[in-house]
């Protein structure tokens, strides 16, 4: 018989080191995918910041020395572009609202991995496209390429944000304002001539690095739980059976999860592969209604972010290319520097508003309100470009509202799809994610055509 005072400290201490073990290597997977889920939304939203950024360089190729002009003594001999950057910026988000309109309805079947590596060659070909163009048409072309690399890896991440714990939404909307923040800074400093004084073309290949950290941390650092749709190899059996290279699996389900709607359309494929086709299509066609359905409570949260997207949008693509202060106003700022300055503040906000909803959280109830005060912002902006800034004198207060509406945009983003993804069940989260992404694009598209409209009617009535 062993006493209790007999008992081995080491026996003891050998039991316990398993469990704590197991629970410092959770916790330092938990800390791996939240950096992760952090550089994903940095370098997935990189180039589409850059591509708004150079928006007026795009525009200009055919000029001679479009970095720097010198600022202007007199804004009223200022000409308006024959083009306004509404039109980059509906290059920018078209091909991605595509994808998000069809996405949440067919890629669920297509494993991360192979959409992640889409969106990193997506990625490397808009930079190389935008650096080495000679005329709008492949300037805007490279655009499109960085549309489709933005919009196909923000379903792709946030959709596989479910199979995660909540937190990694904060980090994947913070390094979505990091992307702001750094890409057009990035740019706006390489390309100010009192700071690294690059060009265009050599400023957009150094951003190259951003894909290849895009890729490493995927591969390397995202730990990826084992309910994720994976690309697996199968090897040929020695008895002459098929050889099978791609596939999914998907292990650690419980009976709930199953009965998902990815779990369904993997089981609606299988049957149109086997036999049974008119079945398994009528059985898709309910689903994809069954979703669309679904979708209908999600409106609450879609619409005043969609109005929010537009308003702002509206700003900084309509109206802030048109807002140019003298070099007595405007701290002798060029109005190329200017308009790349205005990206950086409204970013700037942006990020601090994205990183920040673990200690200002805002109830869903109170999204609404954001709406409405971001289109306060757009028709005080709308009127001052109109009347040729007649209550602004100086650059100072517009580069306050400007971040303002950072501010006010950022925290409609996080706080919506933090809201989406506390709410909605497990089994429904990836599609629900994934389809509410369709507001902010759609919002950004009605802004586009909106700014164009708005730049001519501006440009022939003010003053």
């Amino acid at each position: 018989m062993i006493s209790n005072s007999g008992i081995d400290p080491e026996a003891d201490d050998n039991n316990s080191s398993p469990t704590n073990f197991s629970s410092g290597r959770r916790e330092a997977n938990e800390g791996r995918n939240l950096l992760a889920f952090w550089l994903l939304g940095l370098c997935n939203n990189f180039g589409y910041v850059v591509m708004l950024s150079a928006a007026k360089d795009i525009l200009e190729k055919s000029e001679e020395s479009p970095i720097d002009s010198g600022c202007v003594t007199d804004t009223k001999y200022i000409k308006c572009s024959t083009i306004s950057t509404g039109a980059v910026l509906l290059a920018d988000i078209l091909p991605s609202l595509t994808i998000k309109l069809i996405a949440p309805f067919t890629l669920q079947t297509i494993p991360f991995s192979l959409r992640h590596l889409l969106v990193v060659n997506f990625q490397i070909l808009s930079y190389l496209l935008v650096a080495y163009s000679n005329t709008i048409f492949v300037g805007i072309l490279g655009v499109v390429f960085a549309s489709l690399g933005a919009g196909l890896g923000e379903i792709t991440y946030l959709s596989l944000s479910s199979h995660f714990h909540n937190d990694v939404i904060s980090f994947w909307s913070s390094g979505t304002g990091g992307a702001g923040i750094f890409g057009s800074l990035a740019f706006a400093a390489l390309t100010d001539h009192r700071m690294l004084g690059l060009n265009a073309k050599q400023a957009l290949l150094t951003m190259l690095v951003v894909p290849t950290i895009l890729a490493l941390t995927y591969g390397f650092l995202l730990q990826s739980p084992p309910s994720t749709h994976r690309v697996w190899l199968r090897w040929p059996s020695f008895n002459g059976m098929n050889i099978n290279i791609f596939g999914r699996r998907r292990t650690g389900f419980s009976s709930t999860t199953t009965e998902s709607f990815t779990s369904s359309a993997e089981d609606d494929l299988q049957r149109l592969l086997h036999g049974d086709r008119l079945d398994a299509r009528q059985t898709l066609r309910k689903n994809v209604w069954r979703k669309i359905r679904m979708a209908k409570p999600l409106l609450r949260f879609m619409v005043p972010l969609a109005i929010v997207y537009f308003s702002e949008y509206f700003i900084n693509q309509g109206l802030l290319e048109l807002l140019i202060f003298n070099c007595a106003s405007s701290f002798n700022l060029s109005p190329m520097q200017q308009y790349r300055w205005y990206q950086v503040l409204y970013q700037l906000g942006v990020f601090i508003s994205r990183s920040s909803i673990k200690f200002f959280p805002i109830r869903a109830s109170l999204l609404p309100s954001l709406a409405l005060l971001q289109i306060l912002n757009a028709l005080l902006l709308f009127f001052e470009s109109l009347n040729g800034l007649a209550h602004l004198p100086h650059i100072i207060l517009l580069m306050f509202i400007i971040f303002y509406e950072g501010l006010l945009g950022g925290s409609a983003y996080v706080n919506t799809f933090s809201a989406i993804h506390r709410t909605v069940s497990k089994a429904n989260r990836e599609f629900c994610i994934s389809f509410a992404t369709i507001a902010d694009s759609l919002g950004i598209v009605f802004a586009g055509f909106s700014s164009i409209y708005a730049h001519n009617f501006i440009c022939d009535h003010r003053w």
